[in-house]
């Protein structure tokens, strides 16, 4: 049975919804929506495959989009982190009409890097594939290691998303080669000139699978969109600085 879990919480008239990253579940926002309820009606969705969201084998990023929607308010703004963030850029491409702002934490249109692009080598990806089938629960806490590297509270935020992985049920090893396939194949960099939906993005100054060096490029490539780095941040920076994401998210949706 494919069921998609959402979790609806929060007071606001303004639907938010959140997407979650590669390896991880909705818990992942446990401290942000506890800062974003007062205003805010969020709406926090476990991707198909993760977490409570079962059933579900391998897909592509058009396939994961497609569900996801589907289960989603009527019109809504999107926040998406990392892979999630490549999920709500799909769906407002495909669905601007639903959307009516978004805004992408530590991700990227590009997740490999190539010759013109910073990015995570494709060796690496491939390498985390491979292991998956190897020692698939050291491969998914390598990965949340690699997530928090660099913030002042790396270890701290380490053991906090590990926690929220073993809290649920893990998802397949089939399912985490998917996303990291998505990682490694989509480039959204094109199709995204043509987005016409308010876009922020946000970034970690000190993230190793983003590099900051993404950041001007993308004010260039894309001059509608804002950008945001955050000085101390890794690619986890909602759980490193709570208050100071909360914030910029907050500023963002709230403004006309």
């Amino acid at each position: 049975m494919n069921t998609l879990y959402q979790e609806t919480i929060g007071e606001g008239e303004r639907h938010l919804v959140l997407l979650h990253g590669w390896g991880l579940n909705a818990q992942v926002w446990r401290y942000t929506a506890e800062r974003l309820a007062p205003h805010f009606c969020l709406h926090l969705i476990d991707l198909p495959g993760y977490g409570r969201s079962e059933g579900f084998g391998a897909m592509t990023l058009e396939e994961m989009a497609e569900i996801v929607l589907a289960a989603a308010p009527e019109k809504a703004a999107w926040l998406g982190w990392s892979l999630g963030g490549l999920v709500a850029s799909q769906i407002a491409l495909t669905a601007p009409q639903r959307v009516e702002k978004l805004i992408t934490v530590a991700s990227s249109p590009c997740f490999a890097a190539q010759d013109d692009w910073p990015g995570i080598r494709p060796d690496v990806l491939h390498g985390f594939q491979h292991q998956l089938s190897e020692d698939f629960q050291r491969t998914v806490e390598r990965f949340l290691a690699l997530q928090t590297l660099g913030s002042d509270s790396a270890r701290q935020d380490a053991r906090l998303l590990k926690s929220i992985v073993l809290g649920l049920p893990m998802p397949g090893v089939e399912v985490l080669n998917g996303g990291l396939e998505i990682l490694r194949s989509v480039d959204l960099r094109q199709p995204m000139t043509a987005l016409t939906v308010p876009l922020l993005r946000v970034y970690g100054a000190l993230d190793g699978l983003v590099p900051r060096k993404v950041v001007p490029l993308l004010d260039e490539l894309w001059p509608q969109s804002r950008s945001e780095i955050m000085g101390k941040a890794s690619h986890a920076p909602f759980i490193s600085h709570p208050d100071a994401f909360c914030s910029i998210v907050e500023s963002f949706l709230i403004a006309k």
